[in-house]
């Protein structure tokens, strides 16, 4: 068995809660939504960790305006930054935010030894941003850490709804617990997304409207915090941190 396999759970045994942010496409704004539960829970007290895990195109950091500059303080692995009050590790400091090219093999092998070397220590909630549809990543997410959860983030669109539909159906095969959807970008009232949970039975977690005012508070976390879509996270936060509590209880 890789050694490092067996690490990975002594390292996330005191996180109480493993939530991954996933998509079905990019674009929808999973990023934000991760970046958002991540800063709304860590203003609540709640001890959080970020862990930024889309190889590709990292923007967690972008979003916090965090600078990937200096290397994390190494003691037994590494340990993460706080920023913000948040835990937060990506792959971008080990790149220094440069583009790489990773295959199937190279991209587990990242997974592997992010996960295997991150020093969380107690966290009551570790939040996984995932990179978009289906691919090496979130199954070995899945494997290496089976106790994670999932929010999938979409848009209200036919083609957004599609790509949600194929992840969704691959999610439920390997039976992992699925949260809910949360609907970003609103820019009509429809039911178009509400429609498809109960198609799809799964829960809706709520409707994010499409922020004008986003764009200039991107890498700045205080105004990040005064815009609409931060008050609509508010109203999803409540929601997921009481079927935590609940989901907790239930495990206890």
């Amino acid at each position: 068995m890789e050694a490092r396999t067996s690490v990975i759970q002594k390292r996330v045994e005191h996180i109480q809660h493993i939530i991954c942010i996933a998509s079905g496409k990019g674009g929808v704004g999973k990023s934000m939504v991760a970046s958002h539960l991540a800063l709304l829970l860590s203003k609540k007290g709640q001890k959080v960790g970020l862990l930024d895990l889309d190889l590709y195109g990292p923007s967690t950091h972008v979003i916090l305006g965090i600078k990937p500059d200096s290397f994390p303080e190494e003691h037994h692995g590494i340990i993460p930054p706080v920023v913000q009050g948040i835990n937060f590790m990506s792959v971008v400091y080990f790149t220094r935010d440069k583009p790489g090219a990773f295959r199937g093999e190279d991209i587990s092998n990242i997974i592997l030894e992010l996960l295997a070397i991150t020093q969380w220590g107690e966290l009551d909630y570790l939040i996984i941003d995932l990179p978009p549809g289906i691919g090496d990543e979130i199954l070995d997410v899945i494997h290496l850490l089976p106790q994670s959860r999932f929010i999938v983030v979409t848009t209200p669109s036919k083609v957004a709804l599609r790509a949600v539909e194929k992840l969704l159906r691959i999610l439920k095969e390997v039976e992992v617990t699925l949260l809910g959807v949360i609907e970003n970008m609103s820019h009509k009232k429809d039911h178009m997304v509400t429609d498809f949970c109960t198609r799809e039975a799964v829960e809706y977690l709520g409707r994010i409207e499409f922020d004008d005012s986003l764009e200039d508070a991107i890498g700045l976390p205080d105004k990040l915090q005064k815009i609409p879509l931060h008050e609509s996270m508010k109203k999803i936060n409540e929601k997921l941190v009481f079927s935590s509590l609940k989901y907790h209880k239930d495990q206890t």
